[in-house]
């Protein structure tokens, strides 16, 4: 009986077989779940078409059951497609009974998976060859396994998940977040959050009923980690701000702090207090003092609350921040959260909050000012600068580096600028064109080009022979 229900649950949410012609024209168009591929037709098998593999699409030549890693990555994470017919290089050789293939597919899936994630199949054709996609839909019942194993995709390729992603993806089937469950220390005190709340929004006493308010305490009767995190003191070893100062090089440290198991509001003060000893200063005009940022103190201040606000709390790392002499890093444990691409998070998009609790209270405390605005406002700080932040997204941590802001490019060296001067037209110049400009020869233009790049100066875009450069504005 159950096995008959699982299969009339399968097929609410399956899409019946379908297939999609495509006349033999310059381009074909497979519409995915949210995406449009454009791929050249191809007239005859084993042509290939502009077909690549990405974090959301693999290609199987022939259907094996390696693809049932995929699928559980899928289905775990994000909505992805694979296109059996096509190999790793895009030349479509096709599948023989696409029919007949379409069922082994299905089968087995609703034989290995657990538990049964949705998806559709559809027939394809390219030129003359018929190809099957497999379209798998993210679920909510994380973590789908495949053999006993729990996948996820790493731009384009497909690895097990560690034992810290797979409590997470558990979590989550739980439509529970970190955050959110109950904190070991039930014995808590609130008193920097109080205050903070007066000076923000005018509280005179914090309440239960507020904490409820600001989801800290559990309908149930208990703090959750949230709480604990916001509260004066908690046990949790890997809350912390670790700060260092560096003089000349690494090898110099000539300041250290680490501010732990203390409130975050605490975390974030201190660290923002460190920061104006050393990048504001006071320069005398005339009769009057005028107050000088090296670097803008709400690109730090934003940085810092992001770090904070969106890391990863499960993972045994303290927010780090090094400070140097031309710029500060600060480095975030844990990549973005299941969902949200780099490009959405370099552009601002953040529609996914890891820790929505805890950058709830930030906002109600205005210490970060719109969800998903941060990313653009330390951008638009940077504007009238040579030198820009960077962003390096990885998946364990993010690092934001803030440069010391530099209004004129006479620091550059003689040959920087040189093709600083090549490249102010705003116009995307390849390695020849630009030697062709300045004629210090390909070696020596390569050099400077990625001094250049290490600054973030400039930026370049393309592979290989396309490869060109333009001003990071």
């Amino acid at each position: 009986m159950s096995l008959r229900i699982d299969l009339q649950r399968q097929r609410l949410f399956r899409y019946k077989y379908a297939t999609i012609i495509a006349t033999q024209s310059l381009t074909l168009q497979l519409f995915r779940f949210h995406d449009k591929l454009d791929a050249s037709a191809s007239i005859a098998g084993g042509v290939p078409v502009d077909i690549k593999e990405t974090e959301r699409l693999e290609l199987k030549a022939q259907v094996t059951r390696t693809f049932l890693k995929t699928v559980s990555a899928y289905a775990n994470y994000k909505d992805g497609e694979i296109l059996f017919g096509v190999d790793d290089n895009g030349n479509v050789s096709g599948i023989e009974n696409p029919k007949e293939e379409a069922l082994r597919v299905e089968n087995m899936i609703n034989d290995s998976l657990q538990p049964a994630p949705q998806y559709a199949i559809s027939e394809k054709i390219i030129g003359d060859k018929r190809i099957i996609s497999l379209m798998v839909k993210k679920g909510k019942e994380t973590p789908y396994f495949y053999q006993g194993k729990a996948y996820k995709r790493s731009a384009a390729a497909t690895v097990e998940v560690d034992r810290f992603e797979l409590r997470r993806l558990a979590m989550d089937g739980l439509n529970m977040d970190y955050e959110g469950r109950k904190a070991a220390q039930q014995d808590l005190q609130f008193t920097v959050l109080e205050a903070s709340l007066r000076d923000a929004v005018g509280v005179e006493k914090l309440s239960l009923d507020i904490l409820k308010t600001l989801a800290l305490y559990n309908k149930d009767g208990y703090y959750n980690v949230a709480g604990e995190l916001l509260a004066d003191r908690n046990d949790i070893s890997f809350s912390g701000v670790d700060i260092a100062r560096f003089g000349k090089s690494i090898n110099q440290i000539m300041y250290r702090e680490t501010v732990s198991k203390q409130s975050l509001l605490t975390q974030f003060r201190r660290a923002l207090a460190i920061f104006e000893q050393y990048y504001i200063f006071e320069e005398i005009e005339g009769y009057s003092r005028v107050q000088r940022e090296l670097i803008p103190r709400e690109s730090y201040r934003e940085a810092l609350a992001n770090a904070i606000v969106h890391r990863v709390w499960d993972i045994n790392a303290y927010v780090q921040i090094a400070m140097h002499e031309d710029r500060v890093e600060i480095r975030s444990p844990g990549g973005l959260p299941a969902g949200l691409t780099k490009e959405e998070y370099l552009q601002g998009n953040i529609s996914v909050l890891r820790n929505p609790i805890i950058a709830g209270v930030f906002h109600r405390l205005h210490m970060i000012e719109k969800f998903g605005t941060g990313i653009a406002r330390i951008n638009a700080l940077y504007v009238d600068s040579v030198v820009k932040p960077s962003f390096d997204v990885s998946e364990n941590s993010i690092k934001i580096v803030l440069p010391v802001t530099r209004a004129e490019s006479s620091w550059l060296c003689k040959d920087e600028q040189l093709v600083y001067d090549v490249l102010q037209e705003g116009v995307a110049l390849s390695r020849q064109e630009i030697d062709a400009e300045i004629e210090l020869g390909k070696a020596k233009t390569i050099r400077v080009l990625n001094r250049l790049l290490a600054k973030n100066i400039i930026k370049k875009a393309g592979r290989g022979a396309r490869v060109t450069y333009k001003l990071n504005r």
